[in-house]
């Protein structure tokens, strides 16, 4: 598989992951209309969510992270 498909992957996975705990957890807490439950579970995962990218360098195509939560870019691998 590509860097660049595992990239994309990545961020899918962490957006649901997020997005769905986000909106279990508010649904539990507060009666909210399910459209807007889910507009803010989604606005709210999509700021929390660790952003994955491909990028090209002497060695070969990387995997890197950046995530709010963690100073600079990490390497995956």
């Amino acid at each position: 598989m590509k860097p660049k498909h595992k990239a994309l992957l990545f961020n899918f996975i962490a957006f649901v992951v997020l997005f769905l705990f986000i909106r279990l957890l508010l649904g539990y807490f507060l009666p909210l209309n399910r459209i807007f439950l889910a507009v803010t579970s989604a606005i709210a995962a999509n700021i929390l969510a660790p952003k994955f990218g491909a990028i090209e360098t002497e060695e070969g195509e990387k995997i890197l992270m950046k995530w709010i939560f963690i100073k600079g870019m990490r390497e995956i691998k």
